[in-house]
């Protein structure tokens, strides 16, 4: 086949000058003079302001639709998510008495002691452990606008722009809400605005969720403007605040004991701030002494409201698709019928035996996972369980953070969506609670109750908990391998975006762990079953395969893969730094001589124990024992054994497909990287299967659901994450040193499709096109990588970049790639 490559050298200045130009032309606003401003009080960050007026016109393809308002009783599955990466609401949208509910990532209950029962596991209670709980709850109350007074209502959230829209009409007057959570000004904003000579009267109240009493202060010149706010102190010492200014163009406001009132108001722009005086360090206690949380919100809320609100507005949405735009998704055309339905409706139908495929609705779906990362994760903590999303000040688990698969699913996504920033907060998480981990670890795991100490008696390193909070403390069991799973996803993203002065960061953490097993792996001796001789081998200490199984078990494959893989990520680590190499080589040894896992005899599984029987429930929810497959590399199917992968393919087939939104997600990963498209995407529908009594599957916003018995369910937000990983694994899958085109394309998204910034490992962002299932076009751009290989259909072509460069190939029809071996392993 004809091949037309082009190379596009780094942009010089000048080329920088007429992509300015360009989008200039693209985005009016773009081009017009900004200020930079600190009067937000976040010393972080300056706010590039926007001009006013109506945003430019762009095309809206992804946008959540409803025709009723959410039910503030059904809240958790209805009411629309927003967030600015620290602040999070869940909003109602009901014209006559909207609802917001607001947490703020850093709202914990719980201590930094160590408390451990008697079997020597943490203790996991809201007292020492600890939750995540809610900063307050926003009433917006309207006169007159009951649902039987209004019509033409519509309720949207506009993944394209990021902002929540609320519309409808009342005697003649067309009525808007914007509602949006800002990440320049640190505030959520709500625009009532209204055409036709309409007004607002009502009520706004601000409730605190900890027994707080707020307080209100009003003026009527030079524009009426009221303020609703309070303070207050958690039992482990947190201080938190919320402030609350609303100002109106015409008419009153008043404020009593009960909240703050307007009357005949042309329109009304609120706008909320609040947080805590939480700070990532563990030498100031995780909390700053100094820091006023009341002041400081008072601060940024002043300070924004200062602007207009369509500069708010304009500034949230350019710093939003600065982000949101780095990747774009096409995976077919749905039916003007399929478009003209709400989103409720449109699941459902889509879920109904013998419909239509409708891959619009499945690419609002990954975006939507874009658009809670970049809601969720932005300066400050990483998303937990719920994100920063919750109903109560109860939540599930404590909507904290797991460590065996949850927190490490939530950012699988970022970097192979285009958004490598939103990974951050897991890093610097991980940075700011390893040396509370280190002390626990040293103190506290080899107590002699705790059944997974080191039978050795040495300690070194870190390890923590299967769950954390963000006081460096841990929850529920002692999770050896955990610390090699967090080095993992922290090694990725250098893969994703290769930075020394990002690996030198998480270098400390790496040797950390190395340490800490260096430590703990015991020497026994099994027969090799090539030759029937007894050898010896190094294996993990007394365990249990998450969360299934014996918990005093040795060399659980879980384990040995997970530490192979840190061994094998240290050592690349120490040596493009040059750092260690006499560590690096007492590592290789150990690594040498690591146990690694067989194919059962009986099962015709991949073992999960150092065992062929199966020791627990062959459709467990976890993948554990193919942790070396996905999302590990030990384990290839263009470099190990038949006879491995096809024990890795057997014990996918035992573990099912159905569960939880998260473990399909994981499954759908796994038969991704095997190369079964169709498997892979049935999974993808399971997870977009409506929720219905409580069901596993996906709410009306959009939420994954998690069932936990007959009349009770949660919102756990991985498979929110998880399920579009599984998405672009299907299109995409790389390591360093080769990129796999369309390696499970499923019939449903086969007819024509384009992707746009697709991360791949080696430090590339991909473009792709393709047409009845082949690859028309792709795009390479270099972002630190230099050498990768691309491969399709059994064709290969190696590509060769300078940092900054990038190579785009067409192909017509046929292809003058050399033919792949697959018993070439040097990629």
């Amino acid at each position: 086949m004809d091949l037309d490559e082009t190379h596009d050298d780094p942009m010089d200045r000048r080329g920088f000058l007429r992509a300015a130009g360009t989008m200039a032309a693209m985005f009016p606003w773009l081009a017009l003079p900004y200020r930079h401003s600190r009067e937000g009080g976040n010393p972080a960050a300056y706010v590039v302001r926007r001009p006013g007026g109506p945003l430019p016109v762009v095309p809206s393809r992804h946008v959540l639709r409803y025709d009723t308002p959410a039910a503030e009783s059904n809240l958790l599955r209805e009411g629309l998510p927003i967030g600015n990466g620290r602040v999070g609401a869940l909003v109602g949208g009901d014209p006559a008495s909207t609802c917001l509910y607001i947490t703020d990532a850093s709202m914990w209950l719980g201590k930094r002691d160590v408390v451990l029962g008697d079997d020597g596991q943490f203790d996991y209670s809201t007292e020492h452990f600890g939750s995540l709980v809610m900063l307050a709850r926003l009433y917006v109350s309207i006169e007159g606008h009951e649902p039987a007074h209004v019509t033409g209502y519509r309720r949207e959230l506009d993944l394209d722009q990021g902002y929540l829209r609320v519309s409808y009409r009342k005697d003649g007057v067309a009525y808007s809400w914007g509602i949006f959570a800002s990440h320049p000004d640190d505030v959520v904003v709500i625009h009532l605005s209204q055409a036709g000579g309409g007004a607002y009267s009502g009520t706004l109240a601000l409730h605190g969720m900890h027994g707080d009493t707020p307080r209100a202060e009003v003026q009527q010149a030079p524009i009426p403007t009221a303020r609703t706010h309070f303070e207050g102190v958690l039992d482990n010492g947190l201080r938190y605040a919320t402030n609350v200014t609303a100002s109106a163009t015409a008419g009153r406001i008043e404020a009593d004991e009960r909240g703050l009132h307007f009357a005949n108001c042309a329109a009304l722009t609120i706008i909320v701030g609040g947080g805590t005086n939480y700070v990532p360090d563990l030498a100031m206690g995780y909390m700053d002494p100094s820091l006023d949380p009341l002041e400081l919100a008072t601060r940024k809320t002043g300070a924004a409201a200062l602007h207009s609100p369509d500069v708010l507005l304009h500034t949230h949405v350019a710093d939003y698709r600065a982000l949101f735009d780095t990747m774009r998704v096409d995976l077919g055309t749905s039916t003007a019928t399929q478009r003209a339905m709400d989103t409720w409706t449109r699941l459902q139908a889509r879920a109904t035996a013998g419909s239509p495929t409708d891959p619009e609705l499945e690419a609002t779906y990954l975006q939507y996972g874009r658009y809670l990362t970049i809601a969720g994760s932005r300066d400050s903590l990483p998303t937990g369980l719920q994100g920063l999303w919750l109903d109560s000040n109860v939540s599930p688990w404590m909507a904290d953070y797991h460590s065996d698969i949850n927190i490490q699913m939530n950012y699988w996504l970022p970097d192979r969506a285009g958004l490598p920033s939103c990974f951050d907060p897991f890093t610097n998480y991980c940075l700011s609670q390893v040396d509370a981990w280190t002390d626990a670890t040293r103190k506290y795991f080899n107590d002699p109750r705790n059944g997974y100490r080191n039978s050795s008696g040495k300690i070194a390193g870190w390890t923590l908990g299967i769950s954390t909070n963000i006081y460096g403390g841990g929850g529920w069991r002692w999770h050896p391998a955990g610390n090699a799973w967090l080095c993992n996803n922290l090694w990725q993203h250098y893969q994703y975006n290769p930075d020394r002065s990002y690996l030198a960061r998480i270098y400390p953490l790496m040797k950390g762990a190395c340490e800490f097993w260096e430590s703990r792996l015991l020497t026994v001796s099994v027969k090799d079953p090539a030759t029937g001789r007894m050898r010896e081998v190094l294996v993990d200490d007394a365990d249990w395969s998450p969360e299934q199984g014996p918990t005093d078990a040795k060399g659980i494959t879980y384990a040995q893969e997970w530490v192979w893989d840190l061994f094998e990520n240290y050592r690349q680590a120490s040596a493009l730094l040059a750092k260690d190499a006499d560590y690096a080589a007492t590592i290789a040894k150990l690594q040498a001589r690591l146990y690694l896992p067989e194919v059962s005899d009986k099962t015709g599984w991949l073992e999960e124990w150092m065992t062929p029987d199966n020791l627990g429930e062959a459709e467990h929810r976890h993948l554990s024992p193919l942790v070396g497959f996905f999302p590990g590399d030990r384990i290839r199917t263009d470099g190990s054994p038949s006879t491995l992968i096809d024990g890795v393919t057997r014990l996918l087939e035992a573990r099912g497909t159905g569960g939880y939104g998260w473990a399909c997600a994981w499954r759908a990963m796994c038969w991704a990287r095997l190369g079964h498209a169709e498997k892979a995407y049935r999974l993808i529908l399971t997870n977009l299967s409506p929720s219905k009594q409580r069901s596993n599957g996906t709410a009306q916003n959009l939420f994954d659901m998690y069932q936990l018995d007959a009349d009770h369910d949660a919102f756990q937000i991985d498979a929110n994450f998880g399920t579009p990983t599984a998405m672009l694994e299907m299109l995409i899958s790389s390591r360093p040193g080769l990129i796999v085109l369309l390696p499970a394309l499923p019939e449903a998204w086969a007819a024509s499709g384009t992707v746009t910034g697709l991360g791949a490992r080696g430090g590339f962002r991909v473009d792709l096109a393709w047409k009845l299932g082949k690859v028309t076009t792709v795009t390479v751009r270099s972002v630190g990588g230099e050498r990768t290989r691309l491969r399709f259909d059994g064709w290969e072509k190696d590509i060769a970049l300078r940092p900054g460069g990038s190579v785009k190939l067409t192909l017509p029809g046929s292809t003058i790639w050399r033919r792949f071996n697959p018993l070439d392993r040097s990629s």
